[in-house]
């Protein structure tokens, strides 16, 4: 069990050598910059951009869910923010198409370089980790995708704490806008 505690923190941690700061410092302008923010994801990439979206609200900014009933309709000066790992989904492709013919700004994050869902994206977040589309040989010690998602949770929390010294918030002022309804 150890080894395989040990084997997958180095893969996280090899992921996080590979990251581009720089990369990550324009996904947290482009999230400051836009009105509001949609984020999409299917899968478990899906459930890491919940948990992402959960913490951009307690940092105060206006966010939502694409398919949740109270996610407002995209626009100018909004951006759609979409986890498409292995670089083409359709559903990713057509909820992109739909959020730039309404004039928002599309932010990918990816672990592949390019792809027809990318293509439609101004901005690309890339974590070099495998995904489910190059799990085969077990190149990784986790199975399918899990070394994206894993890092995909990890990166995002470090945005969210760049973006709350970006934004000037204390931990208490993130605190208070959590839920009392657990």
């Amino acid at each position: 069990m150890k080894d395989l505690m040990q084997g997958a923190l180095a893969e996280l941690a090899a992921v996080a050598d590979r990251m581009d700061a720089a990369a990550v410092e324009a996904a947290c302008a482009r999230i400051l910059g836009a009105r509001r923010v949609m984020l999409y994801g299917c899968g478990r990439e899906g459930l890491m951009m919940r948990a992402l979206a959960m913490r951009l609200y307690h940092l105060g900014i206006a966010v939502s869910m694409q398919g949740d009933l109270t996610a407002p309709p995209l626009g100018p000066n909004d951006l759609f923010f979409a986890a498409c790992g292995p670089g083409d989904l359709a559903t990713v492709t057509a909820l992109a198409g739909v959020a730039r013919a309404a004039g928002a700004g599309v932010l990918m994050v990816t672990a592949e370089g390019a792809g027809p869902s990318l293509a439609l994206a101004d901005q690309v977040l890339l974590i070099p980790a495998q995904t489910m589309a190059r799990d085969v040989g077990g190149a990784s010690v986790l199975p399918m995708g899990s070394l994206f998602e894993g890092a995909m949770f990890l990166v995002f929390e470090i945005m969210v704490l760049r973006l709350r010294d970006l934004k000037g918030e204390a931990a208490e002022d993130m605190r208070a806008r959590h839920t009392n309804m657990e």
